[in-house]
């Protein structure tokens, strides 16, 4: 039962702004969650903290340590990245368009709405005000969009939708008090989306800025004149909306206008300027050059520049980007991605690679430019995911979706990895073939199609006679038999995996056929209909249904326990029943309509607990020894019962984000109007360019399943479950996207036959005296990881054979799940196979005849051993061609 949430596939990306942090950490947002990629070990995980919505900007402190992340509404979260875990929570009152840390790291820039405010960076300590408001400045007419600040920390510079650009100086005079106005930078005619610092090389100090409009324009701007005053402007200021002024330690200024005048040296206008910093307050800024990008029917949605490089990087609506040199505005490239709006361009700190979003279609990629090669290259899904099936190794997801689509994810990694797009309609089901080599798919387009994973390819195709939508699939334990279920005929077709042939049609069913499965241990195949029956099928000895098992309800779902002694099927009044396949008796019911229940849709006129929508499951899938069973359904829970006592053991909560319908219990009354719902007015003005992107409808113009009107507020449901062979792992197919839930191994403490005289130290007695079997079964019943894997190392491999046939059954489990993590990072590969051979030899008939309950271990034992030895198969091969080179370049010299 102790699963925790460890990643998320299927969805990369879905807007925001992305970054790379250390120079190969690239962080994205992903719904409410946060991405990070290794690009150099090509890893990706997923935080487990969540935000409240959907957050669309993020900024990391220069070091790489903390993360801020703002959602839609307007939430901030201050986040330790090496730790994973929030340090501190600020609420900000109007939506975020940018923000940014110093590049000191001391201070933060937000622009909220018009307003652009100065905040104290938290630290690690625990503070009662962790955020300290140090400025704020309300000079800009409409919402600020850009910031950046100069490499100093003395300047910030700001890009408006009011047509212009501010600098504004973050330094005091010598008695105390800010400069007044900011130099505002005119002339623009759409808003400026980005505002950049160019730097001097020769002086290191600021030379240039740069403006980059949202007409594709960018303006570069240069320093002109030291005369020594501040170019006419005033230097008192009205007081600060919202927080006093404060210096640089923090304490309020009490110095007003009249002090200031009677201070010595000072009288009103110039004065002396500190010596650092100052260097730009008393000079004015001309129009260098305008020049143009060439793209009129686009508009310009995101850019970054690379201060050491002088180069800036621009992405189009049109999927467009351009690379160039500043200040002579030379183009390195001008390639195109997709046809979808860019919504996010970033350099890394060298320089050589560049990332793009695209909000619209899931991709984020990373390119470098000076090889034109792909460093990432990774698109999730467009629509939700339907269906999932793991290979039998664990080591493959693959996913199926409403956008056509197949794609296969290395679990290991969280990459995906190739993408079968053939099917012209929807995926409704998939499923591995026991070799793990090859996957078939069904979709509403009335195709089957196998699938190569060697060779990537689709191999195989199953059609009928007449068009059908299949919405379930099935293959016998050989790989011979191939069935799937319709939606529309309600008949179960069955084809020759070898041949491609129909073979036979299965009548009987009175409605669609959704659940589809053959017994694990014979040819019976199991199918559910909304006929509100169960039937089993002898596909064989072609007799039709031997057995049919009545229901009171519609049938959702049906799956066949590991052992296939015991069938599970779902109905829509919110139960699950347990039928023996054998003797056909009914077992035992489990009620769980209270169990996921899950919260009130914006369009529901009774509360969650008195609505009867969504109540049932439409999912389920036994754990490997068949102890417990998952259910999903169209609610934000996942359900785990004990099957033995039907007790519901532990419920998943897939989601805390509010931009999903369905995950709040009470709705506040406060946003119900007479026109309806206060979420679903659309009322939103703002520029499409702006935020997160949301698709609610699909390619026919229809809305899309699990969307709403006008707002497009997804509703938070699981559509598929799926645990790993292996049992280490469980993954969901959401709203959110495909959740992966691994068993979380922190915890130690957990022995198994415990007494007073098991201890730590009674182990290294043991060993001390060479009582190498004694020492190993102590460990194993304290069950302490680093006691079991000291206690294999220290026995010598001619004693192997003895030891490994002292074990006593009942830790043979424990022991089998430590060679198997031992295989994911231990360099002695020989040493343990040879512990896993001798084990087998001593303990062969005791697996045979316990298979069932070592079955979680042994796959995945059997999917470390596969892992290795592809690794080694790869490395083998690459030093095999290697050889045959050098002999060849060495014979030919």
């Amino acid at each position: 039962m102790n699963y925790r949430f460890q990643n998320l596939l299927g969805a990369p990306y879905r807007g925001g702004n992305a970054i790379i942090t250390n120079n190969t950490e690239l962080i994205s947002p992903v719904g409410n969650r946060v991405s990070v990629t290794d690009l150099i070990k090509s890893q990706t995980i997923t935080l487990p903290v969540q935000s409240s919505s959907n957050i669309t900007r993020i900024a990391a402190s220069p070091d790489g340590v903390f993360l801020l992340t703002v959602d839609e509404n307007h939430r901030c979260q201050f986040i330790n990245l090496r730790q994973r875990v929030v340090l501190h929570r600020i609420s900000f009152k109007n939506a975020v368009n940018a923000i940014k840390f110093s590049p000191d790291g001391s201070h933060i820039a937000v622009a909220t709405g018009k307003l652009v405010q100065i905040w104290r960076s938290p630290g690690f300590k625990k503070e009662f005000f962790p955020f300290e408001l140090v400025r704020t400045f309300a000079d800009c007419d409409d919402k600020v969009v850009s910031l950046e600040w100069s490499p100093d920390s003395s300047y910030l510079l700001a890009g408006s939708k009011d047509l212009t650009a501010r600098l504004f100086c973050m330094k005091k005079l010598k008695f105390g008090v800010f400069k007044t106005k900011p130099f505002m930078f005119l002339g623009h005619r759409d808003t400026v989306v980005g505002v950049f610092f160019g730097i001097d090389k020769n002086t290191n100090k600021v030379s240039n800025v740069y403006t980059v409009t949202r007409d594709c324009y960018i303006f570069s701007w240069g320093l002109s004149g030291n005369d020594g005053e501040f170019d006419g402007m005033d230097v008192t200021e009205p007081p600060s909306p919202g927080t006093p002024d404060r210096d640089g330690d923090g304490t309020v200024e009490g110095v007003g206008s009249g002090d200031i005048k009677k201070r010595k040296g000072y009288e009103g206008r110039g004065g002396n300027l500190d010596e650092e910093g100052g260097y730009l307050l008393n000079r004015k800024w001309e129009l260098l050059r305008k020049d143009s990008f060439m793209q009129a029917q686009a508009k310009l949605t995101a850019c970054d520049y690379h201060r050491g490089l002088n180069m800036l990087v621009v992405g189009f609506s049109n999927g467009v980007f351009g690379l160039y040199q500043m200040p002579d505005f030379v183009c390195f490239h001008l390639l195109s991605i997709s046809r979808e709006k860019i919504t996010t361009a970033v350099f890394n700190e060298l320089g050589n690679w560049l990332t793009f979003g695209c909000a619209k279609l899931g991709q984020l990629l990373v390119w470098e430019w000076k090889s034109e090669s792909y460093i990432l290259k990774q698109q999730g899904h467009y629509f939700d995911v339907n269906c999932l099936a793991y290979s039998p190794d664990s080591l493959l997801l693959a996913t199926g979706a409403d956008d056509n689509k197949v794609k296969v994810w290395t679990v290991s990694s969280g990459f995906c990895f190739i993408t079968f797009s053939e099917h012209t309609n929807a995926i409704t089901a998939l499923h591995f073939m026991a070799n793990s080599h090859s996957l078939l798919s069904a979709s509403l387009d009335g195709t089957v199609r196998a699938w190569d994973l060697f060779r990537y390819r689709n191999f195989r195709t199953f059609t009928t006679p007449e068009s059908r939508q299949f919405v379930s699939l099935a293959a016998d334990q050989s790989g011979e038999v191939i069935c799937a279920g319709t939606l529309d005929s309600f008949e179960i077709f069955v084809w020759s995996m070898k041949t491609g042939r129909l073979l036979d049609i299965l009548s009987g069913h009175e409605g669609p056929v959704h659940g589809l499965m053959f017994s694990p241990t014979n040819a019976i195949l199991a199918s559910s209909s909304w006929d509100r029956t169960v039937r089993l099928w002898d596909v064989f000895d072609g007799k039709g249904a031997v057995e049919t098992f009545s229901h009171t309800h519609d049938v959702l779902t049906v799956v066949y326990r590991p052992d296939g002694k015991q069938l599970a099927s779902s109905t829509l009044d919110g139960q699950i029943h347990f039928w023996d396949p054998i003797d056909g008796l009914l077992m035992y019911t489990i009620e769980g309509r209270r169990d996921i229940s899950g919260g009130r849709l914006m369009t529901d006129r009774r509360s969650a607990a008195n609505s009867s929508s969504g109540k049932f499951f439409t999912t389920l899938y036994y754990s490997a020894d068949g102890s417990y069973i998952l259910a999903g359904g169209s609610s934000k829970y996942i359900c785990m019962y004990d099957v033995a006592d039907q007790v519901l053991l532990r419920r998943f909560q897939i989601t805390h984000n509010l931009s999903l319908d369905g995950v709040l219990d009470f709705l506040n009354s406060k946003n119900m109007t007479d026109a309806g719902p206060l979420d679903l007015i659309d009322d939103d003005n703002s520029d499409a360019e702006e935020g997160i992107d949301k698709q609610t409808r699909g390619k026919l113009g229809y809305d899309l399943p699990g969307s709403m009107p006008n707002r497009g507020r997804p509703i938070v449901r699981t559509k598929s479950l799926r645990i790993a062979p292996t049992g280490r792992s469980f993954s969901a197919a959401t709203t959110e996207g495909v959740l992966v839930y691994s068993i979380d191994d922190s915890f130690i403490f957990d022995p198994t036959d415990l007494d007073i005289d098991v201890t730590p130290e009674a182990v290294d007695a043991a060993l001390n005296e060479d009582q190498l079997s004694k020492a190993l079964i102590l460990s194993l019943r304290l069950n302490e990881d680093s006691l079991i894997k000291k206690c294999i190392f220290t026995v010598n491999p001619i004693d192997i054979p003895a030891v490994a046939a002292s074990i006593p059954y009942r830790y043979l489990q424990r022991l089998i799940e430590a060679f198997a993590d031992l295989l994911e990072s231990c360099p002695h590969l020989e040493f343990i196979l040879r512990w896993c051979q001798e084990l087998c030899k001593a303990h062969g008939n005791s697996i045979q005849q316990n298979f069932r309950q070592l079955l979680p271990a042994l796959k995945s034992l059997q999917k470390a051993i596969t892992r290795t030895h592809r690794d080694l198969a790869d490395t083998c091969s690459s030093n095999e061609y290697m050889l045959r080179y050098l002999c060849s370049a060495s014979s030919g010299k």
